[in-house]
């Protein structure tokens, strides 16, 4: 797969560690196509460089920096301070509180595999002030991810809103419509990640008409 997204000069894909037993997996993806890819999943101060070292071009980091339920301020800076904020994504990947189906009810912060809230909430004041410490966000609509039930509108268009740099979207992906409703909601400031959609995942999106499509959408 890396050396597909190389071919098809696509960059910031993301390589996430998913419990023990990937790194191996994720240091040949990431080997395979030198500064690229993004790497994430038990992301810390003590392996960062590594992981940098290994060719990610970025590490995306989450239950690191928000630790018992808030943002630790002082892990975030170290880690700065030791990478460079232009290698930092940090995920801020979000849902509502069970049974707040209100559509004004505040998206939070997650942890743990999406199952710890924090009492973050990925809003105005928040993008803002993290937007200090990384290059980009990546904010997975927990609720839609894997379901490919598309996607969650109020968030791209708060993300769109909201975010002072470079923002990604991931969740519910299920249709080439996905990726214009994205664009326009998102006033053109969101990118989108795909994955169990595509088929070369197993779904039904062709990779190769979303690789077409990116490709016309940044030739001018």
């Amino acid at each position: 797969y890396a050396k597909m997204y190389e071919r098809d000069a696509l960059t910031g894909g993301h390589v996430i560690m998913l419990g023990p037993g990937n790194t191996e997996a994720a240091k040949s993806a990431l080997q395979a196509y030198p500064n690229g890819l993004q790497v994430g999943g038990g992301i810390n101060e003590t392996n960062a460089q590594e992981w940098l070292s290994y060719g990610a071009s970025h590490v995306i980091v989450t239950s690191y920096v928000f630790h018992h339920g808030q943002i630790d301020m002082e892990r975030l800076t170290n880690l700065v301070n030791l990478i460079g904020k232009d290698k930092l994504v940090l995920d801020l990947s979000c849902r509502r509180k069970p049974n707040d189906t209100n559509p004004t009810k505040p998206y939070y912060v997650v942890t743990d595999r999406w199952q710890t809230y924090t009492n973050v909430e990925v809003n105005e004041e928040t993008l803002q002030q993290l937007s200090s410490y990384c290059d980009e966000f990546l904010v997975h609509g927990v609720e839609n991810e894997g379901k490919r039930c598309g996607i969650l509108e109020d968030l791209v268009i708060l993300l769109g809103k909201y975010s002072p740099i470079p923002v990604t979207y991931a969740g519910g992906v299920q249709g080439m419509n996905d990726l214009e409703m994205v664009k326009t909601l998102g006033d053109g400031k969101v990118d989108l990640t795909i994955g169990s959609a595509l088929d070369c995942f197993g779904g039904d999106m062709s990779y190769d008409e979303v690789v077409a499509w990116h490709k016309k959408e940044n030739s001018g």
